[in-house]
């Protein structure tokens, strides 16, 4: 779904906010690919600080965003959440996990 927000933040933080909207559901996206979808590679940690910054995690989906090796890092509501909320999106082998 497509709604219309009107968030405060850096003109960055908003940036990255917008494309963590165009991650797919049962998808996910390393912090370095979305730095570099943002045009920056060397911004991965600005990436993440932004992604912890996030205002809405229910609308803006910052669980999706993961490390490069696949791992599960930085979730406000904890790694178990996270973990359980990408299982639910289908996005995580659950035999990885089990």
């Amino acid at each position: 779904f497509d709604v219309p927000l009107d968030i405060e933040g850096t003109d960055f933080q908003k940036r990255v906010w917008n494309e963590l909207r165009n991650i797919p559901y049962g998808k996910t996206i390393s912090y370095k690919t979305l730095s570099e979808k943002l045009g920056d590679v060397k911004a991965i940690r600005a990436v993440g600080k932004a992604n912890g910054q996030n205002p809405i995690a229910i609308i803006i989906p910052c669980h999706r965003v993961i490390g490069a090796n696949g791992s599960l890092v930085g979730y406000a509501g904890g790694l178990d959440i996270k973990e359980k909320l990408l299982h639910l999106e289908g996005a995580l082998n659950p035999e990885l996990f089990d």
